[in-house]
Order: structure tokens, then C-alpha cells, then sequence
């Protein structure tokens, strides 16, 4: 009986682990280490290189089971680098990305799918500039495990996606400014509760 008991027992500690290791880990962003990159064509001679700032927001992510995975984050629009002041201020008027009635921008998934090899999709809404449009992103873990600095569970993404900025009501200078805008995100994490 003892035996039996010790069995049953150890089941239900495996099960609990189990469930413990299987439940989605709630991260915090990284601000200084996760990052915002985009491309868009300058009369087709080069892609001009543009950064913003990861604001608000935070994660959920289960390696066991990836759809039990969520996102939402917003993203300032103020912290736009073009690397040019001139550029940065014309670009955040009111002919471009309006930041004083659009201060800022905001993506939330509603799918996450990913595979046993780290690779996966986000299926989500991105709201900019007022509009409001489906957005998906090809997403590769990059790390996950304990951060050797910190000392906590911490995990890292890479993702990207091309949005066309005319879906958004961003209209200004098609043509010179190319249409499509290519998207590299860098994500590195911190669980909020170690």
C-alpha cells in the first residue's frame, strides 16, 4: 500500500512540474536591448534605415505550447531616429505620422504559432496613425533560459515583417518614398516574476 502510495504520489509531482514548466511565463521588455528597425526605399537608390523605441507593453510565452502565447505592446512614436533632425521632424508632422494626434502606435497578436525548431508566426493587429489593419510577423526564438547577468529567466526574439505604409493613410510622397516598409524586431525579455 505504501508503495502504491509513493507512486500516485510521485504521478502528481510530475504533474504538477509538468504543468508548472507548460504554463506561459510573463516577460517585461528589455527597452534598452529590444529594438525597432525599418527599411523604406529613397527613390529606389538606397532604404533609408529608421529605428523606434519599444514603450509600454508586455508578453506571455509557453515553449511548451506556443498558442498559449500573447502580445501586446505600444510603441512611442516619438522615438522615431531617421538619424537626421530634420528628417525626424518632418516625418513625425502632420503630413506624415501626425505624432501629436497619433503619440502612439500599438500591436496586439492574436494567434502565435511556433515549432519544436523556434520558428513561428504572429498573426495581429497593428494600430497606426488612427488605422487599424491585420499584421503578421515571422518570429525566431532566439534564446531561452536563465539570463547570466540578471539571474533570471529571460528569452529573446527576432521578428519581421513588411507592412505597405498606404494601408495605414501614410499617403505622403509615394513614388520618392517607397510604399513598402520592411520591419526587423529585437526582442530580449526578463520575466516579471522569477
Amino acid at each position: 500500500m505504501a508503495r502504491l502510495q509513493a507512486l500516485v504520489l510521485g504521478m502528481m509531482l510530475t504533474v504538477l512540474v509538468y504543468a508548472a514548466e507548460a504554463a506561459p511565463v510573463d516577460y517585461v521588455f528589455d527597452t534598452v536591448h529590444s529594438r525597432i528597425t525599418f527599411y523604406i526605399s529613397h527613390w529606389g537608390f538606397s532604404h533609408s534605415v529608421g529605428f523606434f523605441k519599444i514603450g509600454d507593453g508586455h508578453f506571455s510565452f509557453d515553449a511548451n505550447e506556443w498558442a498559449q502565447s500573447a502580445v501586446d505592446i505600444t510603441i512611442p512614436v516619438s522615438s522615431l531616429d531617421l538619424g537626421d533632425a530634420t528628417w525626424n521632424s518632418n516625418v513625425l508632422g502632420l503630413k506624415w505620422l501626425d505624432v501629436a494626434a497619433y503619440p502612439t502606435m500599438r500591436f496586439v497578436s492574436k494567434q502565435v504559432e511556433g515549432s519544436p525548431q523556434g520558428s513561428g508566426k504572429i498573426d495581429g493587429v497593428l494600430t497606426l496613425r488612427g488605422v487599424t489593419q491585420p499584421v503578421a510577423l515571422d518570429l525566431r526564438l532566439n534564446q531561452l533560459g536563465e539570463h547570466p547577468m540578471r539571474k533570471v529567466p529571460a528569452v529573446g526574439f527576432t521578428a519581421t515583417t513588411t507592412i505597405r505604409r498606404s494601408d495605414f493613410g501614410l499617403q505622403s510622397s509615394l513614388g520618392a518614398v517607397g510604399d513598402d516598409v520592411q520591419i526587423r524586431i529585437e526582442v530580449e525579455a526578463l520575466a516579471s516574476k522569477p
